[in-house]
C-alpha cells in the first residue's frame, strides 16, 4: 500500500490504465472537471467527439473493431442522460463498455441540484450493470469491477456514476486482487452430455444448416466455425451480427437470413432438418412466424446466456456456454459427413433465387455497394446507420473475416454509424474504414465531422442520398397505400458543402459511371473524405418477408399490402 494520498480523479485514470485502456471518448463539463483535470497529464489518448452521443457510439465502435472495452466520459445530468441511447444500443447488441458518468456532490444527490439526473435509476435497463459510487474506498474495486463484468460472460455495457467530491476526495490507494462478485456466474464449457447429443443429431441430419449469430464474434470462435463447417460441410446462414464469421464469397455462405436476407437463406432454413443455432437471439427479424421457421427441423441452440435459449423459440437440444469452447469440443469428435443430395440442393436454391436488382438508367445502391465489395474484397471495416442503406450494405457487401462488419442491430439506431466509425479507426488504425450512412440517419450525429477532422482520421463517409428516411418510406408504399406521411425530407443540405465547411474533401456522384472512379478516389485520400451518392429516390430492399410472416412468404417487387 502506497503512503501517499491521491485523489477519486487520479484513481480513476490510474485504474483506467491499469485496465489496459488506451483511448477514452468523452465530452467534458462542470461534474467531471476533476477527471479532465487528471487526463491532462495522462497518457491515455483522449478523443473529443462533438456530442455524447458520438461518445459512446465510437466507445462502441471501438469495441466491436478490436474485442477490447470501449469506454466512454461525461458529465452529469444531460451529459450522462445523452449516453443513454448509445448504452441500450450497445446493451442489445452485447458491446462492453465503460461509461463514466460525473455526479452531483453525494450530499446534493436527490434535492434537484444543477445538472442532476438519476443516471443509476434511468440506466438499469439498458447496461448489464452499474454503479454510484458514494465512498470513495469503493472506488478502485469498483471500476476493476465493471471492467471485469463489461468483458465477461455476455458482455455488455457498465455504468460508473461518480459524485464531483469523490473524484476531488483523497485516500492512499491499495492492491486489488481478482474480482470476487459472489452470485455472478460466468459459464464456459457446455455439458458433456448436450455435447455428446449435438454429435448424435448432426451425424442423423441429411438437411442440417447452421444459423451463426453475433455470440460467435464475441467468442472469437469464427477459426472454429470454420473447422466445424470444412468437417462436416453444412451450409451457414448469419445474422446481420453475424456477418463475417464465414467467408460469404465462399459456396456454403448463404448471407443474411431473416426479414431482408436471401431468399436462399430462408429457404434453407425452410427445408432444413437440423438448424444449428449458434450465438443467436431468434430475433424477430430473423424469426417472423415461429410456427414457419424450419418446421421439419430439430433445434440445437448454443449460446453463453442461458436466458436467451427458449426465450423465443423451443429448441430440442441446448447448451449453455462459451462458444469457442463448445466448438473446440466438438471438432474434436465430429466425423467428417459430406451430405451431397442436401449441398445440390442448397446449390440449386441459390441458381433460382438469385440476389439481382433492376438495373435502370439511375444510380442504383447496390451497384454501389457491390461495387465496393469488388474494390475492397473484404479487406476493409464497414460500419453502416440504420435502414435500407444498412440492408443494402448487409447483402450486397461480401464480408470475409468477423469484426469487419459493424451495425447496430438489436437497438436499430439511427446516427450510430458514423460516429461508431470514427471509434473503428481509432482502434484498428491499420485497416480502412468506411461509413455507410443514409441522408437521414447521418444528420443525427454529422457534428461528428468535426472529430474526424480535429484527430484527421481517415473514415470515408458513403451517403446512399434518396431525399427520404427510406425504410420508413418503404413500409409506407407498400403497407400504407404510399401515404408519404413526413418521411420525405424535403430539405437535406449540400453535404458537400458541409464537408467542405470542416474542410473535409468531398465527392459527389449522380451517375453509374462515376461509381468505381469515386470510391477509388476516396479510399485513397489520406484523411476523412465524404461521398455523397444521390440514388434512386424510391429504390426498395428487396428481398422483403413481411413482419409476422414465414420464411417463404416474401414480397415482390413493385407489390403492395395496404
Amino acid at each position: 500500500m502506497t503512503s501517499t494520498k491521491k485523489t477519486g480523479a487520479q484513481i480513476i485514470i490510474q485504474s483506467l490504465i491499469d485496465a489496459g485502456v488506451e483511448h477514452i471518448f468523452g465530452f467534458p463539463g462542470g461534474a467531471v472537471i476533476p477527471i479532465y483535470d487528471v487526463l491532462y497529464d495522462a497518457p491515455l489518448k483522449h478523443i473529443l467527439t462533438r456530442h455524447e452521443q458520438g461518445a459512446v457510439h465510437a466507445a462502441d465502435g471501438y469495441a466491436r473493431a478490436t474485442g477490447r472495452v470501449g469506454v466512454c466520459l461525461a458529465t452529469s445530468g444531460p451529459g450522462a442522460t445523452n449516453l443513454v441511447t448509445g448504452l441500450s444500443t450497445a446493451h442489445m447488441d452485447s458491446v462492453p463498455l465503460v461509461a463514466i458518468t460525473g455526479q452531483v456532490p453525494v450530499a446534493m444527490i436527490g434535492n434537484d441540484s444543477f445538472q442532476e439526473a438519476d443516471i443509476y435509476g434511468i440506466t438499469i435497463p439498458v447496461t448489464k450493470y452499474n454503479y454510484l459510487v458514494k465512498h470513495i474506498e469503493d472506488l478502485q474495486r469498483v471500476i476493476k469491477e465493471a471492467f471485469y463484468i463489461a468483458q465477461t460472460g455476455r458482455p455488455g455495457p457498465v455504468l460508473v456514476d461518480i459524485p464531483k467530491d469523490i473524484q476531488t476526495a483523497k485516500v492512499r490507494p491499495k492492491k486489488i486482487g481478482p474480482v470476487h462478485l459472489p452470485g455472478y456466474l460466468s459459464l464456459g464449457k457446455g455439458h458433456p452430455k448436450q455435447i455428446k447429443a449435438i454429435l448424435q443429431a448432426i451425424k442423423n441430419a441429411h438437411r442440417p444448416v447452421i444459423y451463426a449469430g453475433g455470440g460467435i464474434v464475441t467468442s472469437g470462435a469464427s477459426e472454429e466455425l470454420r473447422k466445424f463447417i470444412q468437417k462436416t460441410q453444412i451450409p451457414v446462414t448469419t445474422t446481420l451480427m453475424g456477418k463475417g464469421v464465414y467467408p460469404e464469397n465462399k459456396p456454403l455462405a448463404l448471407g443474411m437470413l431473416g426479414m431482408h436476407g436471401t431468399k436462399y437463406a430462408n429457404y434453407a432454413i425452410y427445408e432444413s432438418d437440423l438448424i444449428i443455432a449458434m450465438g443467436v437471439r431468434f430475433d424477430d427479424r430473423v424469426v417472423g412466424n415461429l410456427a414457419q421457421f424450419a418446421p421439419m427441423a430439430k433445434i440445437i441452440h448454443m449460446d453463453i446466456d442461458p436466458a436467451e435459449i427458449g426465450k423465443r423459440m423451443a429448441v430440442d437440444i441446448p447448451i449453455v456456454g462459451d462458444l469457442k469452447t463448445i466448438l473446440c469440443l466438438i471438432n474434436q469428435k465430429i466425423q467428417i459427413q459430406v451430405r451431397k443430395s442436401w449441398i445440390k440442393q442448397v446449390e440449386k436454391l441459390k441458381q433460382e433465387n438469385p440476389l439481382i436488382f433492376e438495373e435502370t438508367g439511375s444510380l442504383k445502391p447496390q451497384f454501389i455497394i457491390k461495387t465496393l465489395s469488388e474494390i475492397t474484397k473484404g479487406e476493409i471495416i464497414i460500419t453502416t446507420d440504420v435502414g435500407q442503406h444498412q440492408m443494402w450494405t448487409a447483402l450486397y457487401y461480401h464480408t470475409t473475416e468477423p469484426r469487419r462488419f459493424i451495425s447496430s442491430g438489436g437497438a436499430g439506431t439511427m446516427g450510430y454509424g458514423f460516429p461508431a466509425a470514427i471509434g473503428a479507426t481509432v482502434g484498428r488504425p491499420d485497416m480502412p474504414v468506411v461509413a455507410i450512412t443514409g441522408d437521414g440517419s447521418f444528420q443525427m450525429c454529422i457534428q461528428e465531422l468535426a472529430t474526424a477532422r480535429t484527430y484527421n482520421l481517415p473514415v470515408k463517409i458513403f451517403i446512399l442520398n434518396n431525399g427520404y428516411l427510406g425504410m420508413v418510406r418503404q413500409w409506407q408504399e407498400l403497407f400504407y397505400d404510399r401515404r408519404y406521411s413526413f418521411t420525405n425530407l424535403e430539405f437535406n443540405p449540400d453535404f458537400c458543402k458541409v464537408a467542405e465547411g470542416y474542410e473535409i474533401p468531398s465527392i459527389r456522384v449522380t451517375e453509374a459511371k462515376e461509381v468505381r472512379d469515386a470510391i477509388d478516389k476516396a479510399l485513397n485520400i489520406d484523411g476523412p473524405v465524404l461521398v455523397d451518392f444521390y440514388i434512386d429516390k424510391e429504390e426498395n430492399v428487396i428481398p422483403m418477408i413481411p413482419p409476422g410472416g414465414g420464411q417463404t412468404g416474401f414480397i415482390g417487387e413493385g407489390e403492395t399490402y395496404a
